[in-house]
């Protein structure tokens, strides 16, 4: 069953993908039927910008606890340059 757990962001960054490297723009994050993954479900990211078209994409499903462990280590990275005073927002 399709969950149709979805939200679209706007970001700044990079990715890279069979052409080289690209600006990013936006990610697509939903909770869903992988494409190509083994799970029933994943979280799945698209990292993207859309006005170059389909091949400015990079995208990632993982299982859940590996989504998990993501956000943790995510978090963590940041808090420990926050402590250095090396966040530049």
């Amino acid at each position: 069953m399709c969950t149709m757990i979805a939200t679209q962001i706007k970001i700044a960054g990079t990715g890279k993908a069979g052409n080289g490297w690209f600006e990013l723009r936006e990610a697509n994050v939903s909770y869903d039927h992988p494409f190509e993954a083994p799970f029933d479900h994943a979280l799945n990211i698209d990292f993207v910008n859309e006005s170059l078209g389909p091949g400015a994409r990079v995208a990632v499903e993982l299982d859940v606890a590996s989504a998990r462990r993501l956000v943790e280590t995510i978090t963590a990275v940041l808090a420990k340059a926050d402590q250095g005073g090396l966040l530049g927002e």
